[in-house]
């Protein structure tokens, strides 16, 4: 049997298998039922790795095992695996949050922040800086920012931008207005995002700027987060950014936001 590279790393990503377990799986289902020596043969996996793998393919639900001698296996119809896979990644996401739920009154908690709180205190704030690659990621760091804010947010974006931030950081926002910090949002407002900007000014101040295309973020005019790239002509997967603690930096760079943003256009909240 032979199965182009390019299906089986498809594959690998989508059901998030390793190599081997995609050669067995598609080897088993291109028979519908085989033994572990047949699916060795065909899938060219070692014959003392094939027994492991099967065995892993059925604890994540993708075939049965046939009692009887020899052991044979059952290939599952690929739309019920599909559902069975998606019912066991439930399961598992909801025991992992239960159990980092739990941390928060658990003496690990205690102990990281513990050793976390006294490793900063050797560290000079310029050196708690790092990069960020992926869009995902650098909107989580965002999201963990904004969280911690106690008296300003401000975000320069682009008109796409603005629409990812109303969807990834809307919630966040709109819990530390609650608690009194000031949230400021600046970006071009066209017809695509016009919807998006009036949304996101139920939670923050958003005004329309226009000869600045830029990406970047202040927090309490001492943390600065940056993006690199242009959104309009890279991958979210390729995207950068670069985060540091600087509060002479931030400070100076949120008194220039402030020259723009007095000729800035406000806009307003949609009502519900």
């Amino acid at each position: 049997m032979i199965v182009k590279e390019e299906f089986l790393s498809r594959l690998r990503k989508i059901f998030d298998l390793n190599l081997y377990e995609v050669k067995v799986w598609t080897a088993l289902l291109s028979r519908g039922v085989s033994t572990a020596g047949e699916l060795s043969n065909i899938s060219d996996v070692p014959r003392s790795r094939t027994y492991d793998i099967l065995e892993s393919l059925e604890k994540k639900g993708f075939i049965v095992m046939k009692l009887g001698k020899p052991i044979k296996f059952v290939a599952l119809k690929p739309e019920e695996v599909i559902e069975r896979v998606k019912k066991n990644l439930m399961v598992t996401v909801q025991d992992k949050r239960k159990r980092l739920d739990d941390l928060k009154n658990d003496d690990v908690l205690h102990e990281l922040n513990t050793l976390f709180t006294t490793g900063v205190k050797f560290v000079e704030p310029s050196d708690l800086s790092g990069s960020l690659r992926g869009r995902n990621n650098m909107y989580n760091h965002l999201d963990m920012l904004i969280s911690a804010a106690e008296k300003s947010v401000t975000i320069v974006t682009t008109a796409e931008g603005l629409n990812r931030k109303v969807e990834a950081l809307m919630p966040t926002i709109d819990k530390v207005r609650r608690r009194g910090v000031k949230v400021r949002i600046a970006a071009p407002i066209t017809p695509k995002n016009e919807k998006f900007a009036k949304e996101m000014a139920r939670v923050a101040e958003v005004r329309s700027i226009k000869g600045l295309n830029a990406r970047f973020s202040i927090i309490d005019g001492e943390q600065l987060m940056f993006m690199l790239l242009n959104d309009d002509n890279i991958h979210p997967s390729y995207d950068v950014g670069v985060w540091i603690n600087t509060p002479y930096f931030a400070n100076a760079l949120e008194q220039m936001f402030e020259l723009a943003w007095k000729d800035c256009k406000a806009v307003k909240a949609v009502r519900k």
